[in-house]
C-alpha cells in the first residue's frame, strides 16, 4: 500500500530513471478524482494504445473520447521512448479486473489467471499507454522497450516495489490482450535486473537467470561488441531478452507450418540474422513463414 506520488515527485523520479519526459498542457491538475479515489497505489500497469502517430496518441490519451473521458492514462511512451505525461491522479486505464490478481500483486507473488472483473484497477494502478497497433505486426523498437523498462523501474523505486507489481493489462481483466508483441515476463525480467532484483524464473532455466544477472552487472562497466561491431545503445541484458521474445513469436507463428529440416549453416545464419535485428521479430516470422509455406508447397 502506498500514498501516489505528487506530480513534482513522478516526474522527477522518470528523469531520474534516465527517461526524457514531455509535460503536456495541464497534465498536473488532469484526473479523474471526482470520480472516484484515487490511491492507494499497488502498482504499474502497461498497455498498449491500438494507435500509430504520437500527436494524435497523446492528444487522445490526454482528452479522451465521447465514450471514456481522458486521461486515459498517466504516460504515454512513444516508439522513441520518450514518456509524455497526460494525466495526473485517477486515471480512464485499468478500468474492473480481478480481486485475486490484485491480492498477488499487493503480496508480489504470482499471477492467478483473471477471470473476474470485480475491483476497480483505476484506483490502484498508474497507467502507461504505449504506442503500438497491438496487431502482433507493429514492431516495438529497442528504445521504447527500454523506456517501458525505466519508468516502470522509477516507480518501483519510489514505492519500494519489485517487478512484480507491475502487470499488462492483458493480466488484469478478461478479455484484455495488451500488451501484445512481447511478454510482461520479460518486460519483468528487464525491471527486475534493473532494480537488481531476481529475474523472472518462468521463462529461463537457473543457468540462463544467472547470465542475465551476470550481463546485467556489467551492463554500465563498458561498451560491448557483437561480430566485431560496438553497440553503443542497447546493453547485452537489452539484447538476449528482445533476441529472445524475437525467437517465441517467430515460433509460435510459423508453429502451423510443416517441420523442416536445416542444416548447422542455415540455424547459424538464422540466428545471426536474428541477433542483428532482435525487434523485427514480426517481419521476420511473416518471412519465415512464408518461405516454410512455399517449400512445402512444392513438395
Amino acid at each position: 500500500m502506498a500514498s501516489p506520488m505528487s506530480a513534482d515527485r513522478l516526474l522527477k523520479a522518470l528523469r531520474d530513471e534516465g527517461l526524457a519526459v514531455v509535460e503536456v498542457g495541464s497534465w498536473r491538475t488532469n484526473n479523474r478524482n471526482h470520480k472516484g479515489p484515487w490511491g492507494p497505489v499497488h502498482g504499474v500497469m502497461i498497455h498498449h494504445t491500438v494507435t500509430s502517430g504520437t500527436a494524435n496518441t497523446v492528444s487522445l490519451c490526454y482528452n479522451g473520447h465521447s465514450a471514456l473521458p481522458g486521461p486515459l492514462c498517466h504516460g504515454v511512451i512513444d516508439k522513441a521512448g520518450k514518456v509524455h505525461l497526460v494525466g495526473n491522479g485517477r486515471a480512464n486505464h485499468a478500468g474492473l479486473g480481478d480481486d485475486d490478481v490484485l491480492r498477488a500483486v499487493v503480496a508480489e507473488t504470482a499471477l492467478p489467471a483473471d477471470n473476474e472483473a470485480n475491483t476497480d484497477g483505476n484506483r490502484a494502478f498508474y497507467g502507461f499507454e504505449c504506442i503500438n497497433l497491438g496487431d502482433g505486426k507493429d514492431p516495438w523498437p529497442a528504445a521504447q522497450l527500454e523506456a517501458i523498462e525505466k519508468a516502470s523501474a522509477a516507480l518501483c523505486r519510489v514505492h519500494g516495489w519489485s517487478q512484480r507489481s507491475v502487470i499488462g493489462h492483458l493480466e488484469w481483466q478478461p478479455g484484455k490482450v495488451d500488451p501484445r508483441g512481447f511478454t510482461m515476463s520479460s518486460m519483468r525480467s528487464r525491471i527486475g535486473a534493473r532494480l537488481a532484483g531476481p529475474p523472472e524464473e518462468e521463462d529461463m532455466t537457473p543457468e540462463q537467470a544467472r547470465q542475465l544477472k551476470e550481463l546485467h552487472e556489467q551492463r554500465r562497466v563498458a561498451p560491448w561488441t557483437y561480430k566485431g561491431k560496438t553497440q553503443p545503445t542497447r546493453d547485452a541484458f537489452d539484447f538476449l531478452v528482445d533476441t529472445d521474445t524475437t525467437v517465441k513469436e517467430i515460433a509460435s507463428r510459423v508453429s502451423g507450418a510443416s517441420s523442416v529440416e536445416l542444416t548447422d549453416a542455415q540455424v547459424a545464419a538464422i540466428a545471426d540474422r536474428l541477433a542483428e535485428h532482435p525487434t523485427f521479430a514480426s517481419k521476420i516470422a511473416e518471412q519465415v513463414a512464408e518461405r516454410l509455406a512455399a517449400a512445402r508447397a512444392e513438395d
